[in-house]
């Protein structure tokens, strides 16, 4: 009986008209839910990959700061004003009068400065610093030099502090500009300028003039030795230029050919001093003489 009643009554509701639409409009919201939770999910993971190759990739290539200070090279002392250079550099292309003050006598034999020489005004000693951030490659006591402490830098360039009086690095240190290396003091290679500190700049192993290169970048020197090697290659393009050519140089068939001009037998070609004369009286006398000729007209 009461089946009988409940039929009825599904008939009725499925009968009303809003039924079939709602019960669309709910599967379209389902379906429409579902494929939004997918796409979601999908963008999550992908997301997360993302992150984990980010990840690695951070880990395999470090990435470098762009916005590092570039280091100029400095003075090798923390006050730059104090001091002074007593020795120059040897400069070949410096007056004589230059070259010899930069000159140092040791030995019984003066030898050309391959630095500068600071000094205080005072004469005191003072600390010598780091020119420039770099790894240290040597520091150990010279008989002659004093403390010796030699620093690695970036495209070929190294700093030299010599005359040192003590040190406060070792080999394999890494130091960054303006640390202290150690004291100025004398050495007995440059006696004559007392306390002081013997500084160098090498570019592949070369020495040039640290006071070209103070207050500017490594990359000064690097364009320097590119324009040194540009006039070399010149210099060298033009000696080529001005060595004769193989048209114009002498060669052995040019000797040759100038051989078989010169007469072989000078008895059989050369006209004799006898023949000459010959020839010569012939010629006058084949020659008319003018002055009768003009006085038989």
């Amino acid at each position: 009986m009461r089946e009988e009643q409940k039929q009825p009554s599904l008939k009725r509701f499925f009968r009303k008209r809003w039924v079939f639409p709602a019960i669309y409009l709910s599967c379209a919201a389902l379906i429409v839910a579902g494929a939004l939770w997918f796409q979601a999910d999908k963008q999550e993971n992908a997301g997360e990959n993302d992150v984990a190759k980010n990840g690695t990739a951070e880990q395999e290539n470090p990435a470098i700061p762009v916005n590092e200070a570039v280091e100029n090279i400095a003075m090798p002392v923390l006050d730059p004003n104090a001091v002074q250079v007593k020795t120059p550099f040897y400069d070949e292309k410096a007056s004589e009068q230059e070259q010899e003050a930069a000159l140092v006598f040791y030995d019984h034999t003066y030898h050309p400065n391959q630095g500068i020489d600071l000094v205080r005004q005072d004469g005191k000693t003072f600390d010598v610093t780091a020119a420039l951030s770099g790894t240290v490659t040597k520091a150990e006591k010279d008989p002659i030099l004093g403390y010796v402490v030699e620093i690695n830098h970036e495209q070929g360039v190294t700093t030299v502090y010599q005359s040192l009086a003590d040190v406060k690095v070792e080999a394999g240190d890494t130091v960054k500009q303006g640390e202290v290396l150690g004291k100025a003091g004398q050495s007995e290679f440059n006696k004559q300028a007392g306390i002081h500190v013997h500084f160098e700049i090498r570019k592949d192993g070369k020495p040039v003039n640290p006071i070209d290169y103070v207050d500017k970048p490594l990359t000064a020197l690097t364009d320097k030795a590119e324009d040194n090697a540009g006039t070399d290659n010149a210099n060298a393009s033009e000696e080529k230029k001005a060595t004769p050519s193989d048209e114009t140089a002498p060669t052995q068939d040019n000797t040759a050919n100038e051989t078989e001009q010169t007469p072989a037998d000078e008895n059989t070609t050369a006209p004799n001093d006898d023949q000459q004369d010959q020839h010569d009286d012939a010629s006058s006398y084949k020659t008319p003489d003018a002055s009768i000729g003009m006085a038989r007209a």
